[in-house]
């Protein structure tokens, strides 16, 4: 076939996917030149969402007065979500470096637009949220596409919808989706930090497979049933 990928492009896909990790301390200054921002942008442009209503809207930000108002928020955040977990769990989440508000050249909120195609959409009429997870395939198009292009990528999801919505502008009938950092980075952690840190581990992959019925371990993918 003509559109087969070749070895080498397969093991590019795969090389991202493993290699994509949710930045947070280690961004540099450097900018992200347009061009390389319009790629990413173009390839969270063509995720697939529900009936083809693309209902996705990247808001940059590069201001760093509104980043401090942004990074403000966080930290109020922050410290309500540090005051839900008890002992040790506490003090290690204390430690943990959660976000590169500032640090980061470009922040970029992905949000969704319900409306986008009125009230009637094609595969959104028993699932009605399906346009909210059409807006998560983007940002992960954006993650690869940006661990492709060796810029750093993370997540911060300790912020109050409100105050985010009141930042930026953003109308009532638009929800946001995620918050993202963008730059360039001094490296890569071959591990999730939470995983490095000691907060969860991965969990197998066998744990997690079943076939045609919930609980039915799958005999190729599976954990073994027990005796």
């Amino acid at each position: 076939m003509d559109d087969a990928f070749t070895l080498a492009e397969r093991e590019a896909l795969y090389k991202a996917i493993f290699s994509r990790r949710d930045v947070r301390g280690q961004f540099t200054p450097d900018p992200v030149p347009d061009d390389v921002l319009g790629r990413i942008l173009r390839a969270a442009h063509h995720a697939p969402s529900v009936g083809f209503m693309q209902p996705w809207n990247f808001l940059l930000v590069t201001d760093p007065a509104v980043k401090e108002r942004i990074h403000a928020d966080f930290a109020t955040a922050n410290a309500e979500a540090a005051d839900r977990f008890d002992g040790d769990r506490r003090v290690l989440y204390s430690r943990l470096k959660l976000e590169g508000i500032r640090e980061a050249p470009v922040n970029l909120l992905v949000t969704c637009d319900r409306e986008r195609c009125g009230p009637v959409v094609l595969g959104r009429t028993h699932m009605p949220t399906m346009d909210l997870y059409s807006c998560v395939c983007a940002v992960q198009n954006l993650w690869l596409a940006a661990r492709a292009e060796g810029v750093g990528v993370g997540w911060v999801s300790i912020l109050h919808e409100s105050a985010l919505k009141a930042i930026l502008g953003v109308p009532d009938r638009i929800v946001p989706i995620a918050y993202l950092c963008l730059g360039y980075v001094s490296h890569f952690e071959t591990t999730p930090d939470l995983e490095r840190q000691g907060w969860r581990q991965r969990v197998a992959l066998e744990e997690l497979v079943y076939r045609d019925r919930w609980g039915d371990s799958d005999p190729v993918f599976g954990a073994p049933s027990p005796d």
